[in-house]
């Protein structure tokens, strides 16, 4: 029953938008508290908790067992009230520093692989240089080596570019893993990414 609980299930908000995955668990607490309602993804109907409850449930159909009854598994809730989108920033991580300067030296532009390449404060961590967007760049070994604890100017060595906070616009992650045909529907091929933060 646990994993059942914990596994996912995609949030639209009034629109019918999606914005966001939680747990089943989280799921079933709003519709029992009558913030958001489980829809069919057979036939797009709406249930409140009750009548979701009441809802016959297959053999081979995951769902919660409760002392009395069996609850399907709802794969995607509707909220009642709430019809933002939310803004998600992309967060600083070093996958996604990987993926803004495309696995690349930013420095002598040489594409290594992965495990010759390292992240480089411009300003380095010693000399006050925080890890953000702005101050961090993907170096090969030679090159990190080269600048050492130096600027670039200092080093004598030209970024190709400045670096900057990408221009993605995160409207929802999911883990790969989580995907589920029902969604399809309502989280366009673009939005299915690996989730990188927990």
């Amino acid at each position: 029953m646990n994993a059942a609980l914990d596994s996912r299930t995609l949030v639209l908000n009034r629109s019918w938008v999606a914005i966001d995955t939680t747990t089943v668990r989280k799921a079933l607490v709003w519709m029992y508290r009558g913030m958001a309602r489980a829809i069919a993804p057979d036939s797009y109907e709406t249930y409140d908790f009750a009548t979701w409850s009441d809802l016959a449930v297959a053999k081979d159909e995951p769902c919660i067992h409760t002392v009395n009854i069996r609850i399907r598994v709802p794969e995607i809730i509707i909220l009642a009230l709430y019809n933002e989108v939310p803004k998600k920033e992309v967060v600083f991580s070093r996958r996604n520093l990987y993926k803004r300067d495309h696995f690349t030296c930013q420095y002598c532009s040489r594409q290594p692989g992965s495990e010759e390449l390292t992240i480089d404060h411009i300003l380095p961590r010693a000399r006050g240089g925080k890890s953000s967007w702005e101050n961090c760049v993907l170096a090969c070994v030679e090159c990190n080596r080269k600048k050492a604890n130096r600027t670039p100017v200092e080093a004598a060595m030209q970024l190709k570019k400045a670096p900057i906070r990408p221009p993605w616009t995160p409207f929802i992650s999911l883990r790969l893993g989580a995907r589920k045909a029902s969604w399809e529907r309502f989280v366009s091929e673009r939005y299915w990414d690996i989730e990188l933060h927990p």
